[in-house]
């Protein structure tokens, strides 16, 4: 990982010694004084206009020390969010690893008040580092070349805090990917509680792993039944990290199905291998954590982890069987390929035993939210407006977006039982709402729920700090909502 370091201007950038210095620019306006010379000279002819993603390299610039200046767009000022910070700082980090230097600088853009240029800091240290990120340790002819150092330059001391948070965001986001991108034969659900019990002792959280035998005795009827036929058993992992006292947690719920084969209701071989993202559910709470645990968020936080895989054999669940779920409610199996509700509505009635404030559960739920909203916003659902609003905006600080969507009770309807009290299934249409019906039907507390299928990770990068692969969303914008409760200066 890049050691992210803040620097002063002392000379103004004319003084920053590294092999890039990188300078971002809103379209349409001018360089700095100090940059007079080359660079403005590329704006004057048109090869740079400040567009949002665009960039500039200019060799041996007269005045600076940086051999190199690297002019990064910002886009237009008025449209300007932290967001384009991320994605400049994280283009201005992988230039400079591509042309294999050591050392980059990248100077924010002036803001007014400290707490602004603290924010902005934060972005940048977070997209430089998630920008850099790469999962290449099973090809054994990998480039090896890091970026040993990225300075954020601002003349406000203060910054340097914003800059280690904004690592430690990315840390978060960073294990989640890990997780995610390992293969399904390395990450089964015992090595997910492994990565959980690191987590715990790194950060002095409690720590509670349920093997298959506590998973039945706990009457995790869901979990144990799509986990009965695979030989890698499932697990319920529990984390809790908090302050102590009575105040109520938040409590995280994360679909980590280690692999997903849809069981007897067998998925098509074609792309069969991204099921070893069906997990991400689970990684990105598990990342969560991770910043919880280093930020140190003065708030009780509670993360519930079912992991299973999800394999057809002889003793496999099927299309028709009934099932008495965690809470007692019955449902009807008109697919094995609908397993990941069934896992999350055991951790969703565990959850009531904690008397939450909130729970937010994320989980590759649905193609249905896939082709709904593409790659580009999770699926949010729930039953209180309020706590939706929150997450919402967590998402738009984040960078991880999510977008508000209906659960009318004509979806419940759809999931009504024939046999049984509902069925995890509600046919074709609105897919991803009926889903979200079926969770409903377990939880009597403040609830949100993100349906990721969409965004938790793609066969090509997103954006400059969005490799292709696992995205590790939405890691930082369970973390935003958290901060926010913690009154850590998150989205509120």
């Amino acid at each position: 990982m890049v050691r992210i370091a803040t620097g002063q201007e002392g000379e103004g950038l004319a003084g920053v010694e590294a092999d890039l210095l990188a300078v971002p620019l809103f379209e349409g306006e001018d360089v700095p004084r100090e940059l007079a010379g080359e660079a403005a000279g590329v704006l004057k002819d048109g090869d740079f206009s400040g567009k949002k993603g665009s960039s500039a390299l200019v060799y041996n610039p007269d005045g600076l020390r940086s051999p190199r200046l690297l002019l990064v767009g910002l886009g237009a000022r008025s449209s300007f969010g932290l967001d384009a910070l991320r994605r400049a700082a994280a283009t201005a980090a992988t230039r400079a690893r591509s042309l294999k230097l050591d050392s980059a600088a990248f100077a924010l853009p002036v803001a007014e008040g400290s707490a602004a240029r603290v924010a902005a800091a934060e972005a940048a240290a977070e997209g430089a580092a998630l920008g850099l990120y790469r999962f290449d340790r099973y090809k054994s002819g990998a480039d090896g070349h890091e970026l040993s150092t990225f300075t954020i330059v601002s003349d406000d001391e203060g910054v340097a805090g914003g800059a280690e948070t904004g690592a430690k965001l990315a840390a978060g986001a960073v294990l989640a990917r890990d997780l995610q991108n390992e293969p399904s034969n390395t990450a089964t659900p015992e090595y997910l509680a492994q990565r959980a019990r690191e987590i715990a002792e790194r950060h002095g959280m409690d720590v509670t792993v349920l093997d298959r035998a506590a998973i039945e005795a706990e009457g995790l009827n869901g979990l144990a039944t799509v986990g009965r036929s695979a030989e890698n058993e499932p697990r319920f992992i529990v984390l809790e990290h908090g302050r102590g006292g009575d105040e109520a947690p938040v409590v995280l719920v994360g679909k980590a199905v280690t692999f997903d084969s849809g069981g007897i209701s067998i998925k098509p071989s074609a792309g069969m291998e991204d099921m070893k993202y069906d997990m991400s559910g689970g990684a990105a709470v598990l990342g969560a954590m991770e910043t919880v645990g280093s930020l140190g968020l003065p708030v009780n936080v509670v993360a519930l982890v079912p992991s299973t895989e999800n394999l057809p054999d002889g003793n496999a669940f099927k299309p028709g069987d009934v099932l008495a779920l965690h809470s007692g409610k019955t449902t009807e199996i008109v697919t094995t390929d609908a397993e990941g509700r069934l896992i999350l509505a055991d951790a969703l009635s565990y959850a009531k035993r904690y008397g939450p404030a909130a729970v937010i559960d994320c989980a590759t739920l649905t193609g249905a939210c896939h082709v709904a909203l593409g790659d580009h916003a999770s699926g949010l659902m729930g039953n209180d407006d309020a706590l939706i609003e929150e997450v919402r905006r967590a998402g738009e600080a984040s960078g991880e977006r999510a977008w508000h969507l209906p659960l009318f009770e004509e979806y419940t309807e759809q999931i009504k039982g024939n046999t049984a009290d509902i069925r995890n299934s509600g046919g074709r249409y609105g897919g991803a709402l009926t889903a979200g019906a079926f969770l409903k039907e377990f939880v009597d507390y403040p609830w949100a729920h993100l349906d990721i299928a969409g965004v938790a990770y793609s066969a090509k990068a997103r954006n400059a700090y969005t490799p292709k692969g696992g995205s590790g969303t939405p890691a930082r914008l369970l973390v935003e909502f958290l901060r926010g409760r913690a009154g850590d200066g998150g989205a509120p």
